[in-house]
């Protein structure tokens, strides 16, 4: 009998799990991102430069519309879907994925969930139909972890306004966005509250973070707010506390572990294709007993984190999911990701530093998967809180 080379890395086929319908449609989108989105992939990672010519690409896919049913096709998905879906854009790109990330899950989520129904309707239509790309403005200069208790930008009520004043950094799509979701903190109550301020609104000024080592197509920004004034009738009226904001964020964190599956899951496809090809000593290096270790390990982590993301779909998907699963999804898949990308990297020897393979651009991406929404320790924190009842946070 001929030999079966089992070459898919979901080795224990998760993908199973979607229905017929759901893995066609996925097939097609990852042709549609093969074909559209990754010939442009590298070089503006290179370039450090965001092709604006994808944009009514993704618009074409309905990826916003995704995960709002009544502002896209009206076709509801599985959160298994969502999931995958995740894992499809990463692994054709992770600066791109995150794009689109920021504006659906952080911008869009923000706006869904925080919103009265005239806002949503206001805002969600354009959105969805990426006419208008979001942005998500929480982190600080100076508060990142400790954003929650130490958010510097102020918001103060005059009238029928509001007066922002202050800082935000690292905003993704911060330097071209339509609409960008601004947290700030109220004088009068000291709550922290949500705003929705335009591009060009007076006061606001971008300015694109140079000189990054990830995500480079990314256009992360550095924002002032001097004195921005906000309409009442663009403040997120269902959010009432720092506690509004924590639950977009639990929800996008399950993305990030999803997000954190694909990077590494790229990142073996690209090593274990380059094991069978390249020879040295006279054969194939994948047949060298220390690289098959390798490539075993980076499956085995894979294998790891395809349980911990279905799972935790599954949970959603019962509405028994909660921020510390979601925490410790994040956490674990993050860390598993960066032995994957590592070992990886190390497979490909002195080619492994080089964009042309590719493997590089996994490499470094996926320190900013580590980072950012909660760092380990603090997803470790979160969890530690809930299994023991008691606090640990400075």
């Amino acid at each position: 009998m001929p030999r079966t080379v089992q070459t898919d890395p979901d080795f224990f086929g998760y993908a199973e799990l979607l229905s017929d319908a759901e893995r066609t449609e996925l097939a097609e989108i990852r042709d549609y991102l093969e074909r559209e989105i990754k010939p442009v992939a590298n070089a503006a990672w290179e370039a450090a430069e965001f092709p604006f010519e994808v944009i009514p690409k993704f618009a074409e896919l309905r990826l916003a519309g995704y995960h709002y049913p009544e502002f896209g096709d009206g076709r509801p998905r599985s959160p298994l879907f969502s999931g995958f879906l995740s894992l499809e854009l990463v692994r054709t790109d992770p600066s791109l994925s995150i794009f689109s990330g920021v504006h659906t899950g952080l911008a869009m989520g923000s706006i869904n969930g925080g919103a009265d129904e005239e806002q949503r309707r206001r805002w969600m239509p354009g959105m969805a139909a990426m006419d208008a790309i979001g942005a998500f403005a929480l982190t600080e200069p100076e508060g990142g972890s400790d954003v929650a208790g130490g958010m510097r930008t102020t918001a103060r009520r005059e009238g029928d306004e509001w007066v922002l004043r202050g800082a935000k950094r690292w905003i993704g799509n911060g330097t071209f966005a339509d609409l960008i979701v601004v947290w700030a903190r109220d004088v009068a109550d000291d709550q922290v509250k949500g705003f929705v301020v335009g591009k060009g609104a007076p006061g606001l000024t971008a300015s694109k973070i140079e000189g990054k080592i990830a995500l480079r197509t990314v256009q992360n920004a550095d924002l002032v707010l001097d004195d921005v004034r906000v309409p009442e009738a663009d403040r997120l009226q269902r959010i009432n506390g720092f506690r509004d904001t924590a639950k977009v964020l639990a929800a996008t964190r399950g993305g990030v572990a999803w997000s954190s599956l694909g990077v590494a899951l790229r990142a073996y496809e690209l090593a274990r294709d380059y094991a069978v090809r390249r020879e040295q000593f006279g054969k194939p290096i994948g047949s060298y007993q220390m690289v098959q270790d390798l490539l075993v390990k980076m499956l085995s982590n894979i294998t790891a984190m395809f349980g911990v993301v279905v799972r935790l779909n599954e949970l959603v998907a019962q509405g028994r999911a909660g921020a510390d699963r979601a925490a410790l999804a994040k956490a674990f898949t993050t860390t598993r990701m960066r032995e994957v990308v590592a070992w990886a990297r190390e497979l490909f020897g002195g080619n492994g530093i080089v964009l042309e393979h590719e493997v590089a651009k996994f490499f470094a991406d996926a320190e900013a998967f580590y980072s950012f929404e909660g760092t380990r320790e603090m997803n470790t924190l979160i969890v530690g809180k809930s299994i023991t009842g008691l606090s640990a946070f400075a």
